[in-house]
């Protein structure tokens, strides 16, 4: 690391959090900057009644070593909540329990010799240490290889649509490789059930510790400042007029916003950025007077449902939670409905999973919806990812798109930051 320098961080979500936080340590002057109101970015909390809870649901594997390591040094490792939870799978409107061996081996929709092929492929997939040479693969037609037509069509490719849409047609095979490394690792040896960690509180506590952390490492956080702009001289301006100038700047924005910060990147690197295509987020947070089914995540793989997963947090949160998410493009229609159709579309659809489910044992509903989440794994993907260091020198762009060979989690986010510090690439 350099001589000491005014480092300025643009967004403090958990990705600027943690880059703070390393430079600091390493004697850098820090001055985080947030729009909203509050730090977190996607990890911040939010309430749904009286209950206030994480904004979307997330879970600690115990392989998750980038985020424990920070845990630890927060003072929080010991305090993480283990439990065993189940998974859920609706498929041609019936849901299944496939939470162990047993119930794999009897899961009626596959055939077993597709079974075998499917269980072939997750443990295949858990094998390889390194997804780039599956890049230049399209995901369709690795599973097709190593799973079969069957369990492809249906399982693998109704999976798919609901979490990334169209744009599985030209995503690669390092996208499903990552997403079943890292529920594999959630998985015991044995029984193979899993098993997920969560801090009381959610991760409303870690950000309330990492604040006063940041407070003693002398790090300036300043929240309600929106930039808007990022001139040659590392000068940022804000919303209301304000401006700071530093040594060197960090945005943390998602690709496409950063462009329109910076009017002064050559056009290879707009190109760059521009050309990266995400996914979107709408989630409908329930709280219920009833629990479900008591699976911690349900897979849907039945067109026709609105949203990708039914995620209830009862066993782990201790209240009757759930999360209903939809992955949507950036130019989705569902982006212009309003709260409450999308309420009512999600809560009428929840019945279809559960039959025992009504209406009325919704006591509070919440809706939420982030246009820029997560970066897709396009074919040949890190040959097109804009470099860290930009044209303009001393100024930084590091975000969710730099996750190469993982899924856009917690504990990437928290990986990403450490390597970029302590490898002197920023």
């Amino acid at each position: 690391m350099s001589k000491s320098q005014n480092w300025g961080i643009i967004g403090g979500g958990i990705l600027g959090m943690t880059l703070a936080h390393r430079l600091a340590r390493a004697g850098q002057r820090v001055t985080l900057f947030e729009a909203n109101d509050q730090l977190g970015g996607l990890a911040r909390p939010s309430n749904v009644g009286p209950v206030t809870c994480d904004r979307y649901y997330h879970v600690i594997l115990q392989s998750d070593t980038a985020l424990r390591a920070l845990l630890r040094e927060m003072g929080l490792e010991e305090q993480i909540q283990w439990k065993t939870t189940r998974t859920g799978f609706f498929v041609d409107g019936q849901l299944h329990s496939l939470s162990n061996t047993a119930e794999f081996l009897r899961f009626p929709p596959l055939s077993l010799l597709s079974k075998l092929r499917l269980a072939a492929t997750i443990f295949r997939a858990s094998r390889i240490r390194d997804g780039r040479d599956l890049e230049q693969v399209p995901v369709l037609e690795w599973l097709s290889k190593w799973s079969g037509r069957e369990a492809t069509q249906r399982i693998w490719l109704p999976l798919l649509r609901a979490k990334l849409g169209e744009n599985w047609r030209d995503t690669s095979a390092a996208f499903i490789w990552a997403s079943i490394a890292r529920m594999y690792a959630a998985r015991r040896t044995g029984e193979k059930t899993e098993v997920f960690g969560r801090l009381p509180g959610g991760c409303g506590q870690l950000l309330a510790r990492f604040a006063e952390v940041l407070e003693g490492e002398g790090v300036t956080v300043c929240t309600k400042h929106r930039a808007v702009s990022v001139d040659r001289t590392l000068t940022v301006r804000f919303e209301g007029g304000q401006s700071c100038q530093a040594d060197r700047v960090v945005i943390t924005a998602p690709p496409p916003v950063v462009p329109e910060l910076c009017r002064n990147l050559a056009a290879d690197e707009r190109e760059r950025l521009l050309g990266l295509r995400y996914q979107g987020i709408v989630c409908v947070t329930l709280l219920l007077s009833e629990p479900l089914a008591g699976f911690y995540v349900t897979n849907i793989a039945d067109d026709g449902l609105p949203f990708t997963g039914v995620i209830e947090m009862s066993e782990l949160a201790g209240h009757n939670l759930v999360y209903l998410p939809k992955y949507v493009s950036t130019d989705d229609p569902l982006w212009v409905q309003s709260d409450e159709q999308i309420r009512h579309t999600f809560v009428e659809a929840l019945g279809r999973v559960h039959p025992s489910f009504r209406p009325e044992h919704v006591q509070a509903a919440n809706v939420v919806r982030d246009r820029h989440v997560m970066a897709i794994p396009t074919l040949g993907y890190s040959v097109r990812l804009p470099s860290v260091s930009t044209s303009v020198p001393g100024l930084h762009v590091l975000n969710s798109a730099h996750i190469l060979n993982g899924t856009a989690n917690v504990n990437e986010t928290v990986r990403l930051a450490n390597s970029t510090v302590l490898g002197g690439v920023a």
